[in-house]
């Protein structure tokens, strides 16, 4: 036995020491005191209000930072998600990393013709299946926004579409507060009720406050109901650094974070204890084209020091990867989508999304998210660092094989190389003379092919038919409602 021996289970990575995560928390405290932030809509500004808020000029709210510290406090640090299928779950917790999509992109490349279209809902179903088909990809996202349906209800129709395409969980976006109400019920019905879902929630919401420091009628809402009904939020912005916040990276940071900061405080005014996790995607302004870009080493760097933020103050994260502002399958892709989901499995956060995305969020693209599922599997292989054991050391099979021997015979070798070597699905390892043989494939053929494989042959778990009614009737029921309005 040695004293003080000291293992790293895994690899080791941060961005910011202690320190400069406690300069930057203090920061956003003092914006949220000094500067303060605009809140729209009645409740929310009551609840701070009477919580001991300065509100003036009607919605500019300053918040003491001892009631933010207070509503940290009754934040949970862990949250546990299911799918409709219970076994599919995902934990959120300190260092603990999952992958998924991202949403409501307007366009895709069809994988048949490389038209490039708008998402219809049979196309926000089948990237539904594909996330269902890929053991990397551990959440679901809509990818698209659905078309060819009621604006105002289009929310119920893509988490309809989405229900039918996975049972892994699920992340969903909402028109408004009634929106969020009615994929609740929709979520109850799955489940069999508002007690199963508040024993594990099927879904997480994405909310958005609007940067800089401005959170809207409808983002507060949702925020407040989400809390009442027990179901997760994420509350983060999405920002432009130079444009909608400082250009300085600690700066958007500072702003962020404040603007997170409100839904975590909203939502414990509203009930103690409702899970909310921060994050967000803050990314540059690309001065040249305007863009926010999500290929940018800035997103991958951000998020990866928020998550610093998110560990230290004991709230899960929301992050990014998978992404790229190429416009299809390219070098480009492969280089921005490799970078940043190894950049966001080493930061440990833990809800990481728009795995999928192209032309910085206007494509949600079936082949980017299945060639980004194997570089989420060797970057899960790279995070499993190396063990450091006796048995693993192998000092007695080197003497068995000698200088000059192999190793390909020996049983080290065999109970060994299963759990010790990751193995591709996509990337190629032939020599040139097999490769030819095997029809030249280039690695966006081999993804092409393996989408066309999961959309032919993969059948997700189906929707019992007496629940999938149910379904129908509540999305009926919201078109009819807006057809009246």
């Amino acid at each position: 036995m040695k004293a003080n021996y000291q293992v790293n289970a895994t690899t080791q990575f941060s961005v910011l020491s202690d320190d400069q995560i406690e300069e930057i928390f203090h920061a956003a405290l003092d914006v949220l005191e000094r500067v303060g932030t605009r809140v729209y809509g009645e409740e929310g500004l009551a609840l701070l209000r009477d919580a001991g808020c300065l509100v003036s000029d009607k919605d500019l709210v300053r918040i003491p930072s001892w009631l933010v510290k207070e509503a940290l406090n009754t934040t949970p640090e862990r949250i546990v998600v299911a799918g409709r299928d219970r076994r599919q779950r995902i934990v959120l917790e300190k260092d603990k990393i999952c992958f998924g999509t991202g949403s409501d992109c307007p366009s895709l490349v069809d994988p048949y013709t490389d038209e490039v279209r708008k998402y219809t809902y049979e196309d926000i179903y089948n990237a539904a299946r594909i996330t269902d088909a890929l053991p990397h990809i551990d959440f679901h996202m809509s990818l698209g926004l659905t078309s060819g349906v009621p604006a105002h209800t289009y929310d119920r129709h893509q988490f309809l579409a989405m229900m039918r395409g996975t049972s892994k969980p699920l992340v969903i976006t909402t028109v408004d507060r009634e929106g969020l109400a009615d994929q609740y019920r929709m979520a109850c019905e799955v489940l069999g009720g508002p007690e199963e879902f508040a024993k594990v929630p099927l879904c997480i919401v994405y909310i958005e406050p609007s940067s800089p420091l401005t959170h809207s009628v409808e983002a507060v809402e949702k925020i407040l109901y989400a809390a009442e009904m027990c179901i997760p939020a994420i509350y983060t912005p999405g920002m432009m650094c130079g444009a909608t916040g400082p250009v300085t990276l600690a700066g958007a940071m500072v702003q962020c974070l404040a603007e997170c900061l409100v839904g975590v405080v909203l939502a414990q005014l509203k009930r103690k204890g409702a899970a909310v996790i921060i994050g967000g995607v803050v990314s540059t302004m690309d001065m040249a084209t305007s863009i926010l870009s999500y290929g940018a080493p800035e997103l991958a760097l951000i998020s990866a020091a928020m998550t610093d933020v998110a560990k230290w103050l004991g709230l899960p994260m929301f992050s990014t990867a998978g992404c790229s502002d190429a416009k299809v399958l390219d070098q480009q892709a492969a280089i921005e989508a490799a970078m940043s989901v190894t950049i966001a499995a080493l930061s440990g956060a833990n809800l990481i999304h728009d795995v999928g995305y192209l032309e910085s969020g206007l494509i949600g693209s079936f082949d980017m998210l299945v060639m980004s599922n194997e570089a989420i599997g060797m970057a899960k292989r790279i995070l499993g660092g190396i063990t450091v054991t006796p048995e693993t050391l192998a000092v007695d099979v080197i003497e068995r094989v000698g200088p000059g021997g192999h190793y390909l015979t020996q049983e080290h070798t065999r109970q060994h190389f299963r759990k010790e070597v990751w193995f591709p699905t996509l990337m190629d390892r032939q020599m040139r003379r097999g490769w030819e043989a095997s029809g030249k494939k280039t690695m966006a053929e081999r993804v092409r092919s393996r989408v066309k494989d999961i959309l032919d042959q993969h059948r997700p778990l189906p929707i019992p038919a007496e629940v999938e009614a149910r379904l129908e009737e509540i999305v009926a029921e919201a078109d009819e409602r807006h057809k009246l309005a």
